[in-house]
């Protein structure tokens, strides 16, 4: 008898292993099935707190699990399927009115009330800015300054013809299509372009996310298209390849040696990394009263100055870029889902799927990539990597630059992509709301 009980409390343990041994996200999937019954209990009953507790909860639970299954599926994987699962899932549960009242409401309260994707903007731009190397963003940026600049000129020229070619008005083309594929990706670009707009043309951000989203995603795909094309073409003839290496003189290493990734996590440092994460985006907000400039497009550009001008505390930047890690590796998925939700109709979304739409954005980004395999090759660099770099000027920010040379099997270009898609795309971001604040 006691034999047969210690076999079946065997049996329970063993089976409570293998299913801890399954995640979602980070949790165990015992823990997550736990959470996820418990908010929906709650929902059902009409106890969900309709505040950021309620409200992170829902989005964490979608975002962990829509993430984990885009990031799983064969071939989705491979073109930001966790990105666009989140994005698009949560727009059809509002669209076809499936989602619970209740987590609805709470998820209004912590995205629109609380503004919690400002927050997100905040850390994802002083952290990402004040944490990159300073050797690296100058000589990086100098080494692609040319290909960037010439290829993000080639990029405007053919989406802008491709638009004409299709009846579209070369300025919403131009403002709505081809700057949101450059921009940075979600977070770092369309978030604080969408704010600009918005206060420019006096039109609700939702209503902007909507017409800007479909672009960067599309650009994304076609990026990640490229650069696997970009790989098979070095494998081919290997003399454009330096396998890895974007220079021809072999001295990438001791530039892209990186002293603050590995550094020990410091709970003490996230928290001064918070605090000025806030303070620029405060203080982008008071710099627009007096400039008329939108405060996340100043933040932008005062993050980068006081990085470039050396004035902060290293153990201050590594705060804010630890910050930026924690927020960007939990908060990511949730606040695509509360994007998808409540910022990007499902209607407009499927009706922004046209066939002269996907043939601005694949000319936008196959522009983008001939210029930086050329111009790369001009300037003495290996052409197969500089077009892979290039086309991270048109990736989801770094989830896109992952998925980008992954494809290519080019990780170790990295620091390279994230001058592309950073700097390049703050760039972007920055000129395009002077722009059309100009042009208004």
């Amino acid at each position: 008898m006691e034999a047969s009980i210690r076999a079946q409390e065997d049996a329970r343990a063993g089976l409570w292993r293998t299913l801890s041994g399954y995640r979602i996200g980070p949790l165990p999937l015992p823990v997550y099935a736990t959470i996820a019954a418990i908010t929906l209990l709650a929902a059902l009953n009409k106890k969900l707190p309709d505040d950021m507790i309620g409200g992170l909860a829902v989005l964490m639970l979608l975002g962990f699990l829509l993430g984990e299954i885009g990031a799983r599926l064969p071939v989705f994987k491979h073109i930001g399927g966790a990105a666009i699962l989140c994005l698009f899932v949560p727009s059809a549960l509002v669209g076809y009115k499936v989602i619970d009242p209740e987590m609805l409401k709470a998820l209004t309260t912590t995205m629109k009330t609380a503004n919690l994707q400002y927050l997100y903007i905040a850390c994802l731009v002083a952290g990402s800015i004040l944490g990159m190397s300073h050797r690296v963003l100058v000589q990086g940026f100098m080494r692609m300054f040319i290909p960037l600049l010439i290829g993000t000129a080639a990029a405007i020229v053919a989406g802008v013809t491709v638009g004409l070619f299709f009846g579209y008005d070369p300025k919403h083309t131009f403002f709505f299509i081809v700057i949101p594929i450059v921009g940075g990706g979600i977070g770092e670009g369309i978030l604080p372009l969408s704010i600009g707009y918005s206060e420019i043309l006096g039109r609700p951000q939702a209503e902007l996310i909507a017409m800007l989203v479909p672009a960067a995603l599309l650009g994304n795909v076609v990026a990640i298209l490229s650069s696997g094309v970009l790989k098979s073409l070095g494998e081919k003839r290997p003399h454009l390849t330096g396998h890895g290496d974007l220079v021809k003189s072999g001295n990438d290493a001791d530039l892209l040696a990186n002293d603050r990734t590995d550094a020990p996590l410091n709970l003490g440092l996230m928290g001064a990394g918070l605090l000025i994460s806030c303070a620029f985006f405060i203080f982008g907000a008071l710099l627009s009263r007096f400039t008329g400039i939108p405060g996340p497009i100043l933040m932008i550009v005062s993050a980068a100055l006081l990085k470039v001008s050396k004035v902060l505390p290293q153990s201050m930047e590594l705060g804010a870029y630890q910050m930026y890690k924690f927020v960007s590796t939990n908060l990511t998925f949730a606040i695509l889902v509360g994007l998808g939700a409540l910022f990007v109709s499902w209607k407009e979304l499927l009706a922004a799927f046209t066939p002269g739409y996907f043939a601005i954005c694949a000319a936008t980004v196959l522009a983008l990539v001939a210029s930086g395999f050329f111009v790369g090759k001009w300037l003495g660099m290996y052409p197969v990597e500089s077009g892979i770099v290039t086309a991270c000027h048109s990736g989801l920010g770094g989830t896109g630059d992952v998925a980008i040379l992954s494809a290519s099997n080019r990780m170790g270009l990295m620091p390279f992509a994230q001058i592309s898609t950073r700097i390049g795309g703050a760039a972007m971001v920055v000129a395009a709301t002077i722009l059309l604040k100009l042009l208004h």
